[in-house]
């Protein structure tokens, strides 16, 4: 498919994976808009970078606020007359102890991983519908498929999102919406830093390389469709999460 003049919707782009996606898709002549982030500072560095190739437009607000979602969502589609891709990359993590999570962290981290992308594809649906090539990628986790230490909510709430991602795949492949996930192991980003600080840089996923994946999948439109892309980090073996 040729991503020329085609329209996405991008949580998380203020860095990480974010950014490297949008910096990627920009390149192919995509029209984005960077939806939410807490630091519009962080978003006009990511648009800084993709302005020279592509136009963007920024939607800065909170994504766990149900009001902003539906009115950015709309504002998204006005922007450039629809939404052909929504990404959902946004999510968080955390490194507690089972026994010592409470309400506010569980509540946080459930809002932005599984709230956010449930109800920005409810919202984005009718726009999706009219696209032809309409795709959602959402950004899972190897947590969708195994639980690791001090990371119950965490994994609670990938395993939450890839259901939810099954779900509305198989609920909306009559319509011609694509609906993909995306589960990496340990991607070099700050969430990791947070989350997995027993982890060194040296053979860590690139950001660059999951955008390399997105980009992949939004261009290969054929009859040949991938549910899920699962990825591990080189220094893992094979086949195991």
């Amino acid at each position: 498919m040729d991503l020329n003049g085609k329209i996405a919707v991008l949580t998380g782009a203020g860095g990480g994976i974010g950014r490297a996606v949008a910096q990627k898709l920009a390149h192919s002549g995509m029209k984005l808009v960077l939806l939410g982030g807490h630091s519009r500072e962080k978003l006009e560095k990511t648009r800084a970078l993709v302005e020279p190739f592509a136009p963007c437009v920024l939607l800065p607000g909170d994504l766990t606020d149900l009001t902003f979602l539906a009115s950015a969502v709309e504002d998204a589609a006005k922007a450039f007359g629809g939404i052909d891709v929504l990404i959902n990359n946004a999510g968080t993590a955390q490194s507690t102890p089972f026994e010592k999570i409470g309400i506010e962290e569980y509540d946080r981290i459930m809002a932005i991983n599984v709230r956010t992308p449930f109800f920005l594809m409810q919202k984005a649906l009718p726009w999706l519908k009219k696209s032809g090539s309409a795709v959602i990628l959402n950004l899972a986790s190897v947590v969708a498929h195994a639980g690791y230490p001090l990371q119950s909510v965490y994994s609670a709430s990938k395993h939450a999102l890839l259901g939810l991602t099954k779900s509305v795949a198989r609920e909306y492949h009559k319509d011609g919406i694509r609906v993909h996930a995306i589960s990496p192991g340990g991607v070099y980003t700050d969430m990791v830093k947070v989350s997995r600080p027993d982890l060194s840089p040296e053979g860590m996923i690139m950001p660059e390389e999951i955008a390399e994946i997105v980009h992949f999948l939004l261009v290969n439109r054929g009859n040949a469709v991938i549910d899920e892309i699962l990825v591990h980090r080189v220094g893992k073996e094979p086949f195991l999460v």
